[in-house]
């Protein structure tokens, strides 16, 4: 099953792959495991895939851009993000790992949000990626760069400009900031919003206004992160899982914990739980996970493929104040 994304004439698979972890996301990951990785989310049946120049300095890129080689590009659609330009860093020692990436630090990352940048990115990840393509262009994470209104006063634009002249096919922008997600879902006519851990089963922040905006406005979301880092990519989550890339602080442990405790009652796994909530609210087109190992890609697959969880279960978790009541869930 493929949505629409916006007004435009892209459309996504229901669930997505997220490239971060192939491009060395905390630990490497040899070339073949990367590629076998991708292999097994195209068998799963996913023809969506994200990546960005972010990811392993580029390696994300590479190594996606070399996999999905082996398939018709017509039958994929590929998103990468702008906002971030390499540079070589020809006497760079050591590692990328301050950043999250286990790869040699040869390169270096300079924050550009303007026309000029985002056009050099475009190309520049074209190259990477080894395509003639890009379907999807995302802003990345503009709220981190030291000028976050730039990404709307000139990357949008540039953008824009892009997509009318049919060079790319759908753009949008992707933060796990609140209050830049809404700017962008009011100030602009984005096809999509790549909303990061801020609609999950543990936290629905993204209901207060980003979301109602997005049904109103016509906006499609890509939702990622929807198991808060890991913590609810397990049956039982404790404190050696991690929660926004550190340690779950108790309370959101205990919460953690109540719902995995009612999805047992009911039957249901967790991580289950966590996939068919964040695919139920009628603005999200695709549920995006990421992987660096085919057996995680293809358990998160079957878990989305189950039928959807009983509808005691959400009932249960509002009465007991572990879901917004005005939370969509699955039928």
């Amino acid at each position: 099953m493929s949505n629409p994304l916006g007004s435009s004439t892209v459309a996504v698979s229901a669930l997505g792959f997220g490239a971060a972890s192939i491009g060395n996301l905390y630990r490497a990951v040899p070339d073949e495991q990367a590629a076998a990785t991708v292999d097994a989310a195209w068998q799963a049946g996913i023809r969506y895939f994200d990546t960005a120049p972010h990811y392993g300095l580029g390696l994300s890129e590479r190594r996606l851009g070399q996999a999905l080689a082996e398939h018709p590009r017509a039958e994929y659609v590929l998103s990468t993000k702008v906002g971030r330009i390499l540079v070589d860093e020809p006497d760079g020692a050591g590692d990328d790992l301050a950043n999250g990436f286990a790869v040699p630090a040869t390169r270096r990352r300079v924050w550009d949000f303007s026309a000029a940048g985002v056009r050099r990115s475009i190309e520049e990840s074209l190259a990477r990626l080894g395509h003639d393509r890009i379907d999807i262009v995302l802003m990345h994470d503009p709220d981190e760069s030291p000028e976050p209104d730039r990404a709307l006063r000139e990357a949008y634009p540039a953008l824009d400009g892009l997509r009318r002249e049919g060079i790319v096919g759908a753009i949008g922008v992707g933060s796990k900031d609140p209050a830049i997600l809404a700017r962008f879902a009011t100030e602009t006519d984005v096809d999509a919003l790549m909303i990061a851990g801020r609609y999950t089963l543990l936290e629905q922040p993204a209901l207060d206004d980003i979301l109602p905006a997005c049904v109103k406005r016509g906006i499609s979301v890509l939702n990622v992160g929807v198991f808060n880092s890991g913590l609810l990519a397990v049956e039982w989550p404790d404190e050696t899982r991690p929660y926004e890339y550190g340690a779950a602080p108790a309370d959101i442990l205990a919460r953690a914990q109540g719902i995995a405790t009612a999805c047992r009652r009911h039957g249901v796994t967790l991580p289950q739980a966590a996939l068919a909530f964040a695919a139920a609210h009628p603005a999200v087109a695709s549920i995006v996970v990421g992987a660096g190992k085919p057996e995680h890609v293809e358990r998160s697959a079957e878990w989305f493929a189950r039928e959807a969880p009983p509808a005691q279960l959400w009932a249960d978790l509002v009465d007991e104040g572990l879901l917004r009541p005005d939370a969509p869930t699955p039928a």
